[in-house]
């Protein structure tokens, strides 16, 4: 009750106080590249739930390719270069948080063909709402350089990170607490301000 509580308060305040930001990204967006300012794609929520995340635009409308992104993708625009590496395409998920989709606080949500890889797992990471940041957002805050040193990014990912990463999910939900919640928040908006 408390952290959802929580929840609503920080994503309704948010919302609210960046609001003028939000405009000033969209319009960098759709200067830099045109089309749609939001992406959105449907991951798996608590209880094997499917909903849309939202994030700022920050490859060129339509682009296809992996799932993942490495550090160099050719489909990442200008703007998005910027909005990746300051997390601010991100910022749209205090939606998601508000309308109770998501938590500040959880394990990544996924898309739905890496949940069915480890099925097993999910059942306990997913018995909780999914999160804005997690232990993993800290741990692989430089994901897409970890990637871009890779053979095969993709591989690397299913076979090495996600596997890290519901190692991570797990220890979060067995162990879970305000306190923690705290603690990863706080750890969050350090590694976010040293880039």
């Amino acid at each position: 009750m408390l952290k959802r509580a929580l929840d609503i308060l920080v994503a309704a305040g948010v919302l609210l106080a960046l609001w003028p930001l939000f405009i000033l990204i969209a319009v960098a967006v759709w200067l830099d590249s045109g089309g749609p300012v939001f992406f959105s794609q449907e991951r798996i929520g608590r209880g094997f739930g499917r909903f849309r995340i939202r994030k700022f635009r920050s490859m060129r409308p339509a682009s296809r390719g992996p799932a993942v992104t490495a550090f160099g993708d050719q489909r990442v625009t200008r703007a998005g270069r910027v909005l990746r590496a300051c997390k601010l395409d991100e910022l749209p998920q205090f939606w998601n948080v508000l309308i109770g989709e998501m938590s500040l606080v959880g394990p990544r949500p996924e898309v739905p063909e890496y949940v069915d890889l480890h099925r097993g797992r999910y059942a306990t990471i997913l018995s909780v709402r999914p999160g804005i940041t997690d232990l993993a957002s800290i741990r692989f805050r430089n994901e897409e350089q970890i990637l871009s040193s890779a053979p095969d990014p993709l591989g690397h990912y299913r076979e090495a990170l996600l596997p890290s990463k519901l190692d991570l999910a797990e220890q979060y939900v067995k162990t879970r607490s305000f306190g923690l919640d705290c603690r990863i928040l706080f750890q969050t908006v350090l590694v976010t301000l040293m880039g």
